[in-house]
């Protein structure tokens, strides 16, 4: 099958499920402006795979607005620097149980089965590829270079979104149903050791999250801090653009070996977080903090294999200073030498952080708010994640602030406490995106709920019409 051939497919199995019906949302009318049903900040894949479920559910009246330029939505192609995905292939996740939107069928109208059976990862820039294609095929509604600055409440059930950006009709849009699906970064920001930010001047580091120019270290010596997957993705990366030797510092003694990701794909974790009880999800995000992702076998054997690589286990950085254009860092098993630190220390989920927030996250409930944890189990990274619904609402730690929050919705990383993987990991999409769907349109429902029963009650549009049965004419 070729790429063309699958294009129709796609479109005749829309056909089929009768996609792109009639929008049943009423309208709602201001004279500042058009009113959106739902805006969606993002328009990576979890962006994507929202507003096309809730263009199954006929809701139509939605935008994607993202900050980037097209095609370069998410980290995919700008600072994720692994090889391939650490997803196993043959898990779906935006396709919303449409096999010809799956990667696989994408990938087979190019490669055919064969070129699927001979895959064994996905590599990076192909899954990037995949969704700029998905992004296409189904005419999904994206601004891009819009990026949202400030929600404003108006009233129970509308916000008014301050914009900017080159594509950026105006600075302000109006919204009934926000869904912040900012990727891992989203729910909070990316974490630098004030030990690191009060002691160098910027250009001696970076976090994994900037675009990093590894051709500038070319033959010089870099250090990387952490132990996760991230740390091996950018050694590697950084040994490839010709760094010279790239030090990973891991304050463990041992490399964790164990994934909890893969246990919950096939153990039902994934599908059925929402019925645990708050202690069980708080104990369970606990223990995943615990192993986070370890690097993949073969992660971990690429960046070995250059001669310039050096693991440094149970060396914890104790201090960092610079000395003259390079940074020294003390550590327990001596001191080193650097000409650039690339720090991989992960981010911190609190929405206090999210400066589009500032005008509600007081009134936002943290997981603090709700549960306290036992001693042995308690985590103040944990606890600072909002407290959502199980459609992923955020949730008001006090009265008056339940009418500003109605209608935001936060499907990033920070959405992991409450409701599991689900923008959290590609494994996690599949069955939370349709969650997400389902609470955004019920709401939408609900707010017009007096109107649509009046309607309904008012309805008389005669579907039979009674036609006596003509009398047989009379013979003579």
């Amino acid at each position: 099958m070729s790429l063309e051939a699958l294009n129709e497919r796609v479109q005749t199995e829309l056909s089929y499920l009768a996609f792109g019906g009639a929008d049943w949302v009423r309208p709602l009318e201001r004279i500042e402006g058009h009113v959106y049903d739902v805006v969606i900040v993002g328009g990576g894949q979890s962006g994507l795979g929202v507003a096309f479920g809730l263009l199954r559910e006929r809701v139509s009246n939605i935008l994607i607005i993202d900050e980037n330029p097209a095609g370069f939505e998410g980290p995919w192609d700008t600072y994720a620097r692994m090889v391939t995905l650490r997803t196993p292939k043959h898990l779906s996740s935006i396709d919303l149980g449409i096999p010809s939107l799956t990667f696989r069928a994408w990938w087979e109208a190019q490669k055919g089965a064969e070129g699927w059976e001979e895959l064994g990862k996905i590599p990076r820039g192909e899954w990037m590829n995949y969704l700029r294609w998905y992004r296409e095929i189904l005419g999904l509604p994206v601004l891009n270079r819009v990026k949202l600055k400030l929600i404003e409440p108006v009233e129970k059930g509308l916000h008014r979104l301050h914009v900017e950006g080159l594509s950026a009709p105006s600075g302000v849009l109006l919204a009934r149903k926000v869904v912040l699906a900012t990727g891992i970064q989203g729910g909070g920001e990316w974490h630098v050791p004030k030990m690191i930010a009060g002691n160098l001047p910027g250009q001696l580091y970076a976090h994994t999250s900037e675009a990093i120019d590894f051709g500038a270290q070319r033959g010089r010596r870099i250090a990387v801090l952490g132990g996760g997957a991230s740390a091996f993705d950018n050694a590697n990366h950084a040994l490839t653009a010709g760094v010279a030797e790239a030090h990973v510092f891991v304050r463990r003694t041992e490399l964790p070996s164990v994934n909890p990701i893969r246990q919950m794909e096939v153990s039902g974790m994934i599908e059925r977080f929402h019925t645990l009880t708050d202690a069980d999800k708080y104990a369970v995000i606990a223990h995943f903090f615990k192993y986070n992702q370890p690097p993949t076998t073969d992660t971990f054997e690429r960046a070995a294999a250059w001669p310039g690589f050096r693991l440094h286990l149970g060396a914890p950085w104790l201090e960092v200073e610079a000395r003259g254009e390079q940074a020294v860092v003390s550590t327990p098993k001596g001191r080193f030498t650097f000409d650039f630190l690339v720090i991989s220390t992960g981010l911190v989920s609190e929405p206090g952080l999210r400066p589009e927030l500032r005008l509600v996250e007081g009134h936002i409930a943290r997981w603090s708010d709700r549960y306290t944890a036992p001693a042995g189990t308690a985590n103040p990274l944990l606890d600072a994640h909002p407290y959502l619904s199980p459609g992923f609402e955020l949730l008001s730690r006090d009265e008056e602030g339940e009418p500003l929050l109605h209608g935001l919705f936060v499907f990033n990383y920070s959405a992991l406490a409450s409701c599991g993987l689900s923008a959290s990991a590609i494994s996690g999409t599949r069955n939370a995106v349709p969650k997400l769907v389902t609470a955004v349109a019920d709401q939408l429902f609900l707010d017009d709920r007096a109107a649509i029963l009046d309607q309904y009650y008012a309805y008389d549009e005669a579907e039979f019409v009674f036609r006596p049965a003509a009398k047989p004419a009379k013979h003579s």
